[in-house]
């Protein structure tokens, strides 16, 4: 019936179009007649769901997307492994910004270094075990396990103020507590599920304090050999009297914070492997008695709280009229894995289909919740009434997914899915059953590239060793035309956050190590720009902010800044690319003849990723390979199949490391050559003349009204460098030579709905020799 509806439909349409060509009627007839026809064919059909586009004269026809496919609850129900208890008690938390960004904490020398009492000679006042109580993951259900919630809770007695913890919420995590003092607390932190590795993130509920005395909590699990509590950074605090009475939120707290190796105590993973473990302490006062408070790694963000932000941008009638929230699939737990769709819908699908397209994602990994939070501020400023947001929309196809692993979010678990495994180590998988959120993730990527062009990907993640903003991107081979090129994006980037991203913190490796994650997969895919932009979960070193932490807004902030840099990036004016390349091959040079002593004029070959450390900033190699549960199968199909033990990887001093890499450079019958990519770039950027006259010769239409939106001058000017003759700086490069001043309040204020306006420009003169 629907064949032969349509075969009536197309014979009808020719023959009006062939009248209304005979009749020279105009095109406003043509296009009712046209939705005349649909109508008719769609009661002919009994559906609403069936478009028709034209293109060239020829029907396109597809079918709407059915309308309420998601559907959010009242009240966020997740899903929970059926071994895991989960108290009823509802969790929220206000966000706040405190008036003055937050110090990090200052070393005294005098910090103690208590070593691990265990429960000889301590009391176990707080202890879950649902982490070790099955191998793998079975199955779910809404609320965790289906028994009565036991107490957790041992010998506790309100009278003596001994601390009260719980952690068997959403997100929470804490295994266990041991009071080996008065005031003083060991506590242990629950490896993520299903593992034997992974504890870095904590959060959790203490009640029954005492105000105004000092209490000691040490984390006697931590597993990083390194910590940025080591470089001043401090845990949170939240207090619900606080936040009740006068509206504060989440702070920084803590005094004689270190974090040192234990003696003589050691675990095993997953390989039966010895792990060193490390300890984290600190010092802090409650500020009321009897405070319900909660202590956290970094600022909370649950699966819940996205439901609830997504819930009301749905319900946003001028929202929804470019946003599209969908389904991608549905978590190993049977969470829902959410796709957020945002394009302005004028003009017919196939104008649409001619859109290039940029896809973000964040949260693979669920203890980096600052990615979250950078998220948030993205789609904050991406579905805002702006006119930048209104020309992203106009230009670009975004695809995102703000949420890539519900799941260990929901357990509270620092890194894997409940799989066992790391799901940034597993984007080449062909487990869909296994690994259903990147699995999904990667084929809808894989078919927006078959379909247009994908010019960005970028996944937001957090950095628990390094401080400040960075972004890892992949080094473009073979065009000596896009040599850099990947370089441009975070170069702009720094420039426009100053005083968080860090420029030279970026890497641009592509490490064997790294080929299952989401950046070299999707580069592998055919999208030149692939990045992963790393926010630490500490503060800045840089500029007016240096030495202090972020805070939420700082990390939303840095969302908006990416929609910036990306109005920056494709602004059909090529002046700050041909602006960045310029830069970028001085300060190529000059890292050349800093660290090799050479000069890249001379006859020399050099590849860039010689240049460059490794990008790791954490150890999954453990939690790469099979899910657990598949591992933990009857040995019966491979009897004759043994383990493999992994060889253990010998650690190089320093010094071996930079002799190797020099070695590897002089050596190389096969390198990259720069020099005449170099040259390459170098041969098409614009002298001085040409720039100044570009600038001052701007084109005028609708691309161009991101810079001139009131005729203000956006960016903040930066104090003239203190560098030496001959030394770049890359602020000064952005900002040439003319000085532009503004209102110091104004300088780095955080605002979704602000408008986009033009910079200053002029080539500084004395970048010239080092082109020459």
């Amino acid at each position: 019936m629907a064949v032969s509806a349509i075969r009536n439909w197309w014979n009808t349409y020719h023959v009006d179009k062939s009248d209304t060509n005979d009749s020279n009627t105009g095109e406003d007839e043509e296009d009712l007649t046209r939705r005349l026809l649909s109508i008719n064919l769609n009661q002919t059909l009994r559906t609403r769901q069936l478009l028709i586009d034209f293109d060239a004269g020829r029907p396109v026809l597809s079918l709407r997307a059915p309308l309420d496919l998601v559907n959010f609850p009242s009240v966020s129900r997740p899903r929970w492994p059926i071994e895991c208890e989960v108290i009823s008690d509802t969790v929220d938390h206000i966000e706040w910004d405190p008036p003055e960004p937050e110090p990090f904490y200052q070393p005294t020398g005098h910090e103690r270094t208590p070593m691990p009492a265990g429960e000889e000679r301590g009391k176990v006042i707080y202890c879950i075990d649902h982490a070790t109580k099955r191998p793998y993951f079975t199955c779910s259900r809404v609320g965790g396990s289906r028994g009565p919630i036991k107490s957790a809770t041992y010998d506790t007695n309100q009278t003596d103020f001994t601390l009260e913890f719980e952690s068997r919420f959403e997100s929470g995590n804490l295994q266990k507590a041991v009071q080996v003092g008065v005031y003083e607390y060991e506590l242990t932190l629950r490896t993520d599920l299903y593992t034997k590795k992974h504890t870095q993130w904590f959060y959790f509920r203490v009640r029954n304090m005492k105000a105004g005395v000092t209490y000691r909590f040490t984390i006697i699990n931590l597993m990083k050999s390194s910590s940025l509590y080591s470089q001043g950074m401090r845990p949170l605090l939240y207090s619900e009297r606080a936040a009740k009475e006068k509206g504060v939120g989440w702070q920084r707290t803590g005094s004689n914070i270190r974090y040192y190796r234990n003696c003589n105590q050691n675990t095993k993973d997953n390989n039966g492997d010895t792990v060193t473990l490390y300890s984290l302490t600190w010092t802090l006062q409650f500020p009321h008695d009897s405070d319900t408070c909660y202590l956290a790694h970094c600022y909370p963000y649950t699966y819940s709280h996205l439901q609830g932000y997504l819930r009301r941008i749905s319900s946003d009638p001028a929202v929804a009229s470019y946003c599209t929230l969908r389904e991608l699939c549905h978590s190993l737990g049977g969470n829902a894995v959410y796709v957020v769709t945002v394009t302005s819908r004028g003009g017919s699908r196939v104008e649409g289909r001619m859109k290039k397209a940029v896809v973000v994602t964040a949260r693979v990994h669920p203890g980096e919740t600052n990615g979250s939070w950078m998220m948030e501020g993205f789609l904050d400023f991406l579905l805002g009434d702006s006119e930048d947001a209104k020309l992203l929309r106009d230009t670009f196809v975004f695809k995102v997914v703000p949420m890539l692993n519900p799941d260990g979010v929901v357990v509270g678990n620092y890194r894997c899915s409940l799989a066992g495994r790391d799901l940034n180590r597993n984007y080449k998988t062909l487990l869909r059953d296994s690994f259903p959120c990147v699995w999904h993730t990667r084929n809808m990527v894989e078919r927006l590239v078959a379909e247009t062009d994908v010019v960005l990907y970028c996944d937001f993640h957090g950095h628990n060793r390094k401080n400040n903003v960075f972004m890892y991107g992949c080094n473009n081979r073979g065009d000596a035309s896009l040599k850099l090129h990947e370089r441009v994006f975070p170069l702009m980037m720094s420039k426009n956050a100053s005083n968080k991203f860090s420029f030279k913190s970026c890497k641009f490796r592509v490490q064997k190590s790294k080929e299952g994650t989401s950046r070299i997969a999707m580069w592998r895919l055919g999208i030149k720009n692939s990045y992963t932009m790393e926010a630490t979960f500490g503060g800045s070193t840089l500029g007016d902010r240096r030495g202090t932490h972020f805070t939420t807004r700082d990390l939303k902030s840095l969302g908006f800044y990416f929609c910036d840099t990306l109005l920056d990036y494709y602004d059909p004016d090529p002046t700050k690319t041909s602006y960045c390349l310029t830069e970028l091959a001085a300060l190529l040079r000059k890292e050349v003849r800093e660290r090799l002593g050479k000069d890249l004029g001379t006859d020399c070959n050099i590849s860039v990723s010689d240049l460059e450390t490794s990008t790791s900033g954490s150890n999954s190699s453990d939690s790469d390979g099979l899910p657990v549960h598949l591992l933990n199968q009857p040995q019966t199909a491979h009897p004759q199949q043994t383990p493999v033990k992994k060889k253990k990887k010998r650690l190089r001093s320093h010094k071996e490391r930079n002799r190797l890499r020099s070695e590897r450079v002089k050596n190389n019958t096969q390198p990259k050559v720069l020099q005449s990519s170099i040259k390459h770039i170098e041969s098409n950027l614009p002298n001085e003349s040409t720039v100044k006259e570009s600038i001052q010769e701007k084109p005028v239409g609708r691309h161009r009204r991101k810079w001139q939106v009131n005729g203000l001058i956006r960016k903040a000017m930066i104090p003239p460098p203190t560098t030496q003759t001959g030394e770049v700086s890359q602020v000064t490069l952005w900002q040439g030579c003319k000085p532009v001043k503004r209102d110091a309040h104004s300088e780095d204020r955080y605002d979704p709905q602000r408008k986009h306006c033009s910079s200053q420009w002029s080539l500084s003169s004395w970048l010239l020799p080092w082109l020459h």
